[in-house]
């Protein structure tokens, strides 16, 4: 007689031959760049960080560095490139896989191509980067003046105490986000770098879709779809694509960055950027 009934309880609770997470074989470390705002780095040490620390669960050494959250183009770009010497350096590396979230992929596609960074770069991701602007941007922009001068004077109070190292410039760096900008004056200034391979990944939630968008940011998400359709409430599927369209995931923008992330969801999460690591694998890198 058995009263424990250990039988069925061993077998209900196999042991998983290897718990641990899966292994990402890369041939570089990987440089994790952010966007623009300072707010998640008011509860994260840094924007990518939780990012950061779940590519290190798959063997990859990736890094999620602050720089300036408020500026334009050119001055973050080239903070950027001084963070990319310091891993190098702390390293060993010869070259980074730069993985680019929001604003940071503009910044990166302008380091490779202006400032000499292409030498140092194994592959350039970007990730739900609005590589041919938002008109998110334009709304803001338009925000009666009130109001909006408001919002850039605290942005630029908030980046200037978060990161002192640099005078923060909200509203220049909202204009070079415009649709407008970016397809007119940036991107015909700013050619891919030969011989990188450009990758790119985008979102969708909201409108249109079957995954939901949170009530805080239902009013962008709708207003983006109006002007360029399925977006992740910051930026448009379409918007994202540049390079190599590697696929579209089905996290906010918010989200991304593990923020605002509900239980159920946080499984997406961590299998978006998977694909990412994963992707990086199997092209070489």
């Amino acid at each position: 007689m058995n009263p424990l009934k250990s039988d069925r309880w061993f077998s209900s609770t196999p042991l998983t031959e290897f718990p641990e997470p899966e292994v990402v074989s890369l041939h570089h470390p990987v440089l994790l760049c952010h966007g623009y705002g300072a707010i998640v780095s008011l509860v994260k040490p840094s924007p990518l960080y939780d990012v950061a620390m779940l590519m290190r669960r798959h063997n990859v050494l990736a890094f999620a560095p602050n720089i300036v959250p408020y500026a334009k183009i050119e001055t973050r770009a080239a903070r950027w490139v001084d963070v990319m010497q310091k891993v190098i350096d702390q390293t060993g590396t010869d070259k980074l896989n730069i993985v680019a979230h929001s604003m940071g992929g503009l910044d990166m596609r302008y380091a490779l191509s202006q400032l000499d960074a292409a030498p140092y770069t194994a592959s350039m991701t970007t990730v739900c980067a609005p590589n041919r602007g938002t008109s998110l941007a334009e709304l803001g922009i338009n925000a009666p003046t009130a109001i909006r001068d408001r919002l850039v004077d605290l942005m630029d109070w908030m980046g200037n105490h978060v990161y002192p190292g640099d005078e923060s410039d909200a509203l220049g760096s909202v204009e070079q986000l415009t649709r407008h900008y970016v397809t007119q004056k940036f991107n015909p200034a700013v050619p891919d770098a030969p011989d990188i391979p450009y990758y790119s990944f985008s979102c969708k939630v909201g409108k249109a879709t079957d995954h939901p968008v949170q009530v805080i940011n239902r009013y962008q998400n709708n207003h983006i779809y109006e002007q360029e359709g399925a977006n992740d409430g910051m930026v448009s599927v379409e918007s994202a694509q540049w390079g190599q369209h590697m696929g579209t995931g089905r996290l906010s923008h918010m989200e991304q960055l593990n923020l605002r992330v509900k239980e159920e969801r946080k499984p997406l999460f961590e299998a978006f950027w998977l694909d990412v690591l994963k992707m990086l694998e199997d092209k070489g890198h």
